[in-house]
């Protein structure tokens, strides 16, 4: 039988991370770890000035005390697995709300797959665009159709990507018959604003309180089809990501330069 560990940066409790362990039980045995706690934005973060402790939820379901969806990867790698029988897949989600542009790497969601790539297992982020988080009334009928679909082929040995490479989603808020399919795309210029709040407590001291973003962006000067404008367009985004940041194509400038 298939291994297949999940995890997400919503939290435990999060009805996408129950939606995602609905989706992808027919194709394997399913592991979920996840943080006891809302980290969503907190990136690639891992926990190194504290402890962590798993706590079991039921079996094979658990969260990770104050931990962030890289410890939960981290560690049930090194504690829940043995060497020769780690995951055959991982995947982080189902996010409320999108993870598209630069959000990625705020995204705690994606950082959930960087994780899982850094130790050459096959990961995926997948996240559900929503025009309202907080009252969404959504049942991730076409979130749940597109991971089964895009894990059984992954599960099947059929995974295109390289090392440290993995396949970020995004859900447009429709029906599965209003999709009109699936879309490989780039990712987008994502437009941000200033969104902090000055607020005083009752004891008149100044706090900020960091808002959300809308959903603005720019397109690059390419040919290929941005994340924003395949959901825009109603179709599923599926965008491939490398963990290498080098811009290459700077190495030869960046050498004249600075031998000027």
């Amino acid at each position: 039988m298939k291994r297949i560990l999940i995890t997400n940066d919503d939290g435990y409790q999060s009805s996408g991370l129950l939606a995602l362990k609905e989706a992808l039980s027919p194709l394997g045995h399913v592991t979920i770890v996840a943080p006891a706690s809302e980290k969503s934005a907190c990136g690639h973060g891992m926990t190194l000035t504290r402890p962590l402790r798993f706590i079991k939820i039921d079996d094979d379901f658990y969260k990770l005390e104050d931990g962030t969806p890289t410890d939960c990867i981290y560690l049930s790698l090194h504690a829940l697995y043995e060497e020769n029988s780690l995951p055959d897949l991982i995947v982080s989600g189902i996010n409320i709300g999108s993870n598209m542009g630069e959000d990625v790497s705020y995204s705690g969601t994606a950082s959930g797959a960087m994780e899982g790539v850094l130790h050459d297992i096959p990961s995926i982020a997948i996240s559900q665009v929503l025009k309202d988080k907080i009252d969404f009334g959504f049942d991730y009928e076409l979130a749940k159709d597109t991971i089964y679909k895009i894990a059984k082929k992954i599960l099947e040995g059929d995974f295109p990507l390289q090392k440290r490479e993995f396949l970020n989603i995004n859900i447009p808020q429709i029906s599965k018959q209003e999709c009109k399919g699936y879309k490989i795309t780039e990712l987008g210029i994502r437009m941000y604003g200033n969104d902090a709040h000055l607020h005083r407590n009752p004891r008149g001291e100044e706090y900020y309180w960091l808002g959300l973003h809308p959903l603005a962006w720019d397109e690059r000067a390419t040919q290929e089809t941005s994340d924003f404008t395949a959901i825009i367009q109603n179709y599923v985004s599926i965008t491939p990501i490398t963990l290498d940041f080098t811009a290459r194509e700077r190495i030869k400038p960046l050498q004249e330069w600075i031998e000027k």
